[in-house]
């Protein structure tokens, strides 16, 4: 238990406490009371919003009823004093000794620190990358692989069970184009000179392609109709681009649970088991669309088409399950996914690129309506990634021909430099990747600053041996008020992760880390100017091995955060 469930707890008892005294009904739900620390932090070390929430539905005053939780929080040992302000706000500072338990509580959990059962070991099915299979991996699907693979760290480090899953589009025209292109390359590799027409993939990622097939079928497929050759083209395609995709996901640290083919999906009759269940519910009708708006109606004909009731939960109007030719429509084919990755799972989340949008309403719709509501369901929207050079944007990669590969950027600066800065803002706010500022050594780059906060403490510890320092016994009490505010900040990791976690947003993992680290670089630098508040004190090695103490503790949260993020911890700045 941490400072703050800890906390929690308290104030629990003290609702429960008034409860008793008829001070307060006993049904009223504690869902939305909170401990935080105060926006104002001369305010004290934590705020309670207890008495502004349930006043009201007990029909007391918010302020009078504040005055009664805080005589009871007064009378615990690790508060040395409680405050009533505004209607009702309830401000408490704590005992310094009460901050040095929860640094000893920081050493004696280590890596678990921060580690909770908020999930309760319900499953959550993650989403995430599901680029088309039809080459390498590009910084367009970057930023979407970090975030979801984040997300899924988190969400187990919550307590979650998590599924990683991509799905494998490989049931559209995409991987028709894939096939024709691979057989272009195919012939290429019998002799013939080809050029690569506008309309298909003109990638050197191919030409392996083409060599294997023309190594293993010889000439059998050339000259031959499309039909002959279509179908074994594309799978042996799509399954080389899947060797692909995944040895540069695996270059990022990412690696997935699950692969979902599309093609299986359907073949397994999985939309119509989804159109079947979605019909005995009466949401599925066959209907008229609208006609477009802005089109002359000679343009348009109706056509009777199965259509979901996607206007029942909040869409602008239902939506074509089928086309008009009987094949499935994009939405058709994501409904009937949903409703297989609903049957495993008790939430589900989708990482997509902002220009899915337009489709969020739609499919939040059906797995709500598939569900009944009983499963929760996220789209997370991801912003695309401006690759720069010294400020000057990059468009071409000599490798690829028409993109910069995943892997291009990983062996340049490396996985934990693009893992954590693709982490450094939130998911769908605009980012700029610039090759020389994300490897800068400066406070501007999180990257670098965090890992230096960490350099900075591993190097404490080489220091203090080669000065002969050892720390058998160990005094939190040589710790003062500038040592405990580090202390305070530290304190807050595991709330961090809790509502990180319950807002699906990983990114707030590497804002905080950025701000502990800023802590722990502005109490270092004070020793510049005051020798005494230096780490190491040669003189006094009570403080110094406090303050050794202090730092390791800081430490261990900053490897926790970074392990979320998919970041391993430098032990020294090159």
């Amino acid at each position: 238990m941490t400072l703050y469930t800890r906390f929690a707890a308290h104030i629990d008892a003290a609702l429960d406490a008034l409860v008793a005294a008829g001070d307060l009904p006993a049904d009223l739900s504690r869902a939305n009371v909170t401990v935080e620390p105060p926006r104002d932090i001369t305010h004290g070390d934590l705020a309670t919003n207890a008495a502004m929430v349930l006043a009201k539905p007990a029909k007391t005053n918010p302020r009078a009823l504040a005055e009664k939780i805080a005589a009871h929080l007064e009378a615990l040992d690790e508060v040395a004093s409680v405050s009533v302000a505004g209607p009702g706000f309830i401000n408490m500072t704590l005992t310094d000794d009460t901050w040095r338990t929860e640094l000893s509580a920081i050493h004696d959990a280590a890596g678990d620190y921060g580690r909770s059962n908020r999930g309760a070991g319900t499953t959550v099915n993650i989403e995430y990358v599901s680029a088309n299979p039809t080459g390498p991996m590009h910084m367009g699907h970057c930023r979407g692989a970090v975030v979801g693979d984040a997300l899924a760290a988190l969400l187990e480090f919550a307590g979650h069970k998590v599924i990683r899953e991509y799905y494998v589009n490989d049931a559209g025209g995409q991987v028709d184009v894939l096939a024709r292109s691979v057989h272009l390359r195919y012939r290429e590799a019998l002799g013939e000179t080809v050029e690569i027409p506008e309309g298909l993939y003109p990638g050197d990622y191919l030409v392996p392609v083409g060599q294997m097939l023309a190594t293993e079928f010889g000439d059998t497929y050339v000259g031959k109709p499309e039909g002959e050759w279509l179908v074994l083209f594309r799978t042996r395609a799509v399954a080389a681009m899947l060797v692909l995709i995944k040895a540069d996901l695996a270059q990022l640290g990412i690696h997935h649970d699950l692969f979902s083919s599309e093609a299986e999906l359907q073949a397994a009759g999985k939309p119509e088991a989804a159109e079947h269940d979605l019909r005995a519910r009466d949401l599925i009708y066959d209907g008229v669309l609208e006609a477009p708006k802005g089109q002359e109606l000679e343009d348009w004909e109706p056509v009777v088409l199965p259509l979901f009731r996607s206007t029942q939960f909040g869409d602008d109007q239902n939506r074509p399950i089928k086309k008009s030719n009987g094949q499935w429509t994009y939405f058709g084919a994501d409904l009937a996914y949903h409703y297989q990755k609903a049957q495993t799972a008790d939430a589900l989340i989708d990482i997509w690129g902002a220009d899915h949008a337009g489709t969020v309403k739609r499919i939040v719709a059906a797995v709500q309506a598939l569900t009944g509501g009983k499963t929760r369901f996220d789209v997370k929207l991801v912003q695309m990634v401006r690759l720069m050079r010294n400020g000057e944007p990059i468009k071409m990669s000599k490798r690829a021909g028409n993109f910069v590969t995943l892997a291009d950027v990983v062996n340049e600066v490396g996985k934990d430099v693009v893992r954590f800065t693709m982490l450094t803002r939130k998911a769908d706010a605009q980012m700029d990747f610039d090759f020389a500022k994300v490897v800068e050594a400066s406070k501007d780059n999180p990257v670098f600053y965090v890992n230096y906060a960490h350099a900075r403490i591993a190097s404490l510890h080489r220091r203090a041996t080669e000065a002969g320092i050892t720390c058998d016994v160990v005094d939190l009490s040589r710790l003062d008020t500038e040592d405990l505010a580090l202390v305070k900040l530290a304190a807050q990791f595991p709330r961090i992760v809790d509502t990180a976690a319950a807002a699906r947003e990983p990114h707030r993992i590497a804002f905080y880390l950025y701000d502990l680290a800023a802590s722990l670089h502005a109490l270092w630098n004070v020793g510049n100017d005051r020798p005494d508040r230096r780490f190491l004190l040669a003189d006094n090695p009570g403080v110094t091995c406090a303050r050794l103490f202090l730092a390791e503790g800081i430490g261990q949260i900053i490897r926790n955060g970074l392990g979320i993020m998919g970041v391993q911890a430098v032990q020294e700045m090159n």
